[in-house]
């Protein structure tokens, strides 16, 4: 009796290990998360800092013991800003992969041709792109982090009353950012009172947009000029905007927040405005501003680690991938359904870009007053509020 006792408890003991065994594997498992992104082509200065940032906190997050204990993953795709690449890539994050959830999208393009997808798969998805058209409508599985295309215009404008300026002459780009921005800004101009008397476009493909600045100059009653556009394609305008000699008080958007546009425009851009993320002026803000620790934090350690400037829109997948591990840590799982309610429920988060306050009917969770004035002065960012 006593052998057969003890034979069966070894039994239980054996199965009892290979259980926890079991579990622990389970445990182990990778959380993966996708991401395609524009790390090379003439998006690659928003995609190549989107991946940096992604593989540095992936790793960190890994170091400090993982999320739900299990390590993360990242599996991510270049699409080189071609939309065409993007949806083959979120297909294979999708169905190859089978990846957790998604993080990416470093264009409207990219993220607009991979939405139909990801929605018909039912998987988290945070783009790291700026056109009101990703989240207006909200679509159930798609989020964002960059502050809208509309958010900014209304900036700009806001600030422009605050000018006494209500005439204006407008130039944009023809992708999809330009082009967002452009019916964005028309919409909110006739809400606010300001009138558009030029309204001037340029392909990416243009190397000089003299002739539309042109045409803006000698149209009477203008009183400033704002450029929606992102790429090459602004720092060019820059520079022909400062050689027609055009006096008139100058914007850009979200679109070329970063020190890399400055090194473009060079001396040109001096003077002019534009909405942007604190992460350009982190040390200008004051000590109780509740974004101000996250902001050096982020600066300190991306340069530290890269050696390059930071630049907003590394901050985007920062952000993106703090909201996905928070999601995460919420749902207690990776289970999809959970994981999407937790997003569309994170109230207060502190980011980079801003505070993300969600809920289901706004999936980006910010506010225009989210952006701060900044205005170049002696060919440096200098906060104007």
């Amino acid at each position: 009796m006593f052998n057969t006792m003890m034979r069966r408890a070894g039994k239980c003991a054996a199965v009892a290990v290979a259980g926890l065994m079991m579990m622990s594997a389970q445990a182990a498992e990778p959380i993966k998360i996708g991401s395609f992104l524009s790390v090379t082509g003439p998006a690659s200065f928003l995609g190549d800092p989107e991946l940096k940032t992604l593989e540095m906190y992936v790793e960190k997050i890994n170091e400090e013991g993982g999320v739900l204990g299990r390590p993360l993953e990242l599996i991510h795709y270049d699409d080189a800003g071609n939309a065409s690449s993007a949806r083959n890539f979120a297909s294979r994050l999708i169905r190859s992969d089978q990846v957790d959830i998604i993080v990416g999208g470093s264009t409207t393009g990219a993220t607009m041709a991979a939405v139909p997808l990801i929605e018909q798969a039912k998987v988290p998805f945070i783009s790291l792109a700026g056109a009101v058209v990703i989240t207006t409508p909200v679509k159930k599985w798609v989020f964002k982090t960059p502050q809208s295309d509309r958010m900014a215009a209304k900036r700009i404008l806001a600030d422009m009353k605050d000018r006494g300026i209500t005439k204006i002459g407008l130039i944009s780009g023809t992708g999809g950012f330009g082009s967002s921005g452009r019916t964005q800004t028309l919409e909110v101009a006739e809400q606010m009172g300001i009138e558009v008397l030029a309204d001037e476009t340029y392909s990416a493909s243009d190397t000089d947009m003299t002739a539309q600045l042109t045409n803006i100059r000698n149209t009477k009653g203008v009183e400033a000029v704002l450029n929606f556009g992102f790429g090459q394609g602004p720092a060019i305008v820059t520079r022909n905007y400062d050689q027609l000699g055009i006096e008139l008080p100058f914007y850009q958007s979200h679109g070329v927040a970063s020190d890399s546009f400055l090194e473009l425009a060079g001396s040109a851009a001096e003077g002019l405005r534009l909405p942007a993320s604190p992460l350009l002026v982190p040390d200008s803000l004051p000590a109780d501003d509740p974004q101000k620790d996250v902001v050096q934090t982020y600066k300190a350690e991306y340069e530290a680690r890269w050696d390059s400037k930071v630049s907003t829109f590394g901050a985007y997948a920062y952000d993106g991938l703090m909201l996905a591990v928070r999601a995460i840590e919420e749902a207690g799982s990776t289970d999809p359904e959970a994981v999407r309610e937790a997003l569309e429920n994170i109230k207060g988060y502190v980011g980079v870009t801003g505070e993300f306050n969600m809920s289901p009917t706004d999936h980006n969770g910010l506010e225009a007053d989210s952006f701060r004035m900044l205005e170049v002065q002696n060919g440096d960012w200098k906060l104007i509020n």
